[in-house]
């Protein structure tokens, strides 16, 4: 259904949903599907989420959309909550992941600029990274599959460096670097987790140097991992961090977050979005931040996440070789390919999505409830078993 009129950029699977509530989908023949795939990390409440649908139509019949010449009451309200609950000093709003990350780019390149001249421009990323899918965020992403020949020229000014590799730090940075920039879950590369005691080492070794540190949030911030941001239980203090997916439930929606001497480097007319923070989607928004801030939400998110990975190891499957993540953001690494099982997963009313070249990745809503969460676990294992 549709695929002679959408453009198919997605490879996109022969199933239409026509409604959902809570983590369960409907398609439009009526069949169900436990949801560990979130709309790949977006759907951080679920489906239906009756606060956040009040929100948008409360928010509908007042404002959608004024010119960012002038400011929304709710666009105020919901940067001083968001900046208060992260410890941040100011944000720019767009509208998606890869937007966000070209702000930190271009804040990167000018912060580089005024501390150390035209040479200062390098930004340093990961292998197996993943930043986004313009010109600029996919030259970033530290995987050559990305770069195709028929996308350049790319943009210059890109190095990458092993994860948690510490010979790689000794000469990664110089008075050429603008900025170290990472994931503090690869999330798209397969699921892969950095290091606390690396990055604080990396980290510390590119601000010696003179450049700023950049974490990509799109995927792991919002609570996805357990706490607000991810960056937080790995302690390295980044000066600037992007979010996406998540933080509006479900509406389109990007941040980029600036602290200390990455706050002033911005002014008036050096990035701009025409949507971007629009009261509709900082209404929601406001809902998404209230609800994972509730006593104890975090934590549920945790002992869920824990309780996932618990789940599977007990399994004991042979070609499962690795199980790991934080939060409700898991990879199961298996021996073979794992878009075979992600079709059988669907055929059985399973959803989630693989990552790197052979990982199974679970991202269900935050708010799943266990009963979801089991049935989802069954319906994989009986897949996985055979």
């Amino acid at each position: 259904m549709g695929s002679k009129t959408v453009v198919n950029n997605y490879g996109s699977f022969d199933v239409t949903f026509k409604k959902g509530r809570g983590s369960t989908l409907t398609d439009v023949n009526g069949k169900k599907y436990i949801d560990f795939l979130s709309g790949i990390a977006v759907n951080c409440l679920g489906h239906n989420y009756r606060p956040l649908v009040k929100a948008l139509s409360r928010q509908a019949s007042r404002q959608i959309h004024i010119c960012n010449y002038f400011l929304s009451d709710v666009g105020v309200a919901y940067a001083n909550e968001l900046l208060t609950a992260t410890g941040f000093d100011g944000v720019f709003f767009g509208n998606s992941g890869a937007e966000a990350n070209e702000a930190a780019i271009k804040l990167a390149r000018k912060y580089g600029q005024l501390n150390g001249g035209a040479k200062r421009k390098t930004i340093v990323t990961l292998e197996n990274s993943f930043h986004g899918r313009t010109l600029a965020t996919i030259k970033a992403t530290g995987q050559d599959k990305f770069h195709p020949e028929c996308f350049e020229p790319y943009p210059e000014g890109f190095k990458t460096i092993k994860a948690n590799d510490y010979e790689a730090i000794k000469t990664a940075f110089d008075d050429t670097t603008a900025a170290l920039m990472v994931e503090c879950v690869q999330g798209e590369g397969g699921v892969n987790l950095l290091d606390s005691a690396w990055i604080q080492e990396a980290s510390a070794a590119a601000r010696k140097a003179g450049a700023i540190v950049i974490a990509d949030e799109v995927q792991t911030g919002m609570g996805r991992t357990g706490s607000l941001l991810a960056s937080e239980q790995l302690q390295f203090n980044p000066e600037v961090v992007t979010l996406a997916k998540g933080i509006a439930g479900g509406v389109p929606m990007g941040a980029c977050l600036f602290r200390g001497n990455a706050n002033e480097v911005f002014a008036a007319g050096d990035h701009q979005s025409t949507f971007g923070g629009n009261p509709l989607a900082c209404a929601a928004a406001r809902v998404v931040l209230k609800t994972l801030t509730s006593p104890d939400f975090l934590a549920k998110v945790t002992q869920k996440g824990d309780f996932m990975r618990s789940e599977i190891s007990s399994w004991d499957i042979p070609f499962v070789k690795d199980i790991r993540g934080l939060g409700l953001m898991t990879g199961v690494e298996i021996a073979g390919d794992p878009v075979v099982f992600e079709k059988k997963c669907l055929e059985n009313g399973l959803l989630f999505s693989t990552a790197g070249s052979n990982v199974l990745r679970l991202v269900p809503p935050l708010n799943i409830s266990m009963s979801e969460l089991k049935q989802g676990l069954a319906i994989l294992h009986d897949v996985l078993v055979g």
